[in-house]
């Protein structure tokens, strides 16, 4: 190991990906499982930015909140300077968040700007992501599946959704690869081919 300092930068990815989707729809599932086809890569929980803060941290709830409103912006914008560092040094950045209103979409695409941001919404439909939900370890106490009818209506024709309800995470993973184009970026597994046509512009 040298001590001497040595270029982090390199030839930047060529994309960034964030995935979203209300919770339940395997967003952290497929986020990580996509990262891990790419030869050079970075899996973002934005969640995991939210708990580092350790007092004062406020998460989003349905009644109205306005700090934790604001927190939500800070965790984005503390996960678009990681995702920028990552893609300038050759990492793809696969971040997973839930955006479910169109500033907080827009507020991504302005504040991401290193590379191409892909976005890509994760949409198994309510019933089925409360259902994931009350299937995990830790079941969900909220009932967040009437974020749904929010995404659609603020989101409807932002980025390609996928109905992901009746898909394995490998073929949800494959369609995200084949939309993005990231397959055929070299930072990608050349043995890993996509399927084409599991997934739509809009919901």
């Amino acid at each position: 190991m040298s001590l001497n300092p040595v270029p982090v930068d390199r030839a930047p990815a060529a994309g960034a990906v964030l995935l979203t989707g209300i919770p339940g729809s395997g967003k952290s599932t497929v986020a990580a499982a996509l990262a891990a086809t790419l030869r050079m890569s970075a899996h973002i929980e934005v969640d995991a930015l939210q708990e580092m803060i350790v007092s004062g941290g406020q998460w989003p709830s349905p009644a109205a909140n306005p700090e934790a409103d604001r927190q939500i912006f800070l965790r984005a914008r503390n996960a678009c300077l990681l995702a920028g560092s990552f893609a300038r040094a050759g990492f793809t950045p696969i971040l997973d968040d839930v955006v479910v209103r169109r500033s907080h979409l827009d507020f991504y695409r302005t504040t991401l700007t290193a590379v191409p941001l892909h976005i890509v919404v994760l949409a198994p439909g309510p019933a089925e992501a409360w259902r994931r939900n009350q299937a995990r370890e830790k079941a969900l106490a909220t009932d967040w599946s009437p974020l749904d009818e929010a995404m659609r209506s603020e989101l409807a024709q932002q980025g390609t959704w996928i109905d992901n309800a009746a898909q394995t995470v490998d073929e949800t993973v494959e369609a995200i690869l084949s939309v993005t184009g990231l397959a055929s970026s070299p930072a990608v597994d050349p043995g890993h081919a996509p399927v084409v046509g599991a997934a739509s512009s809009a919901p």
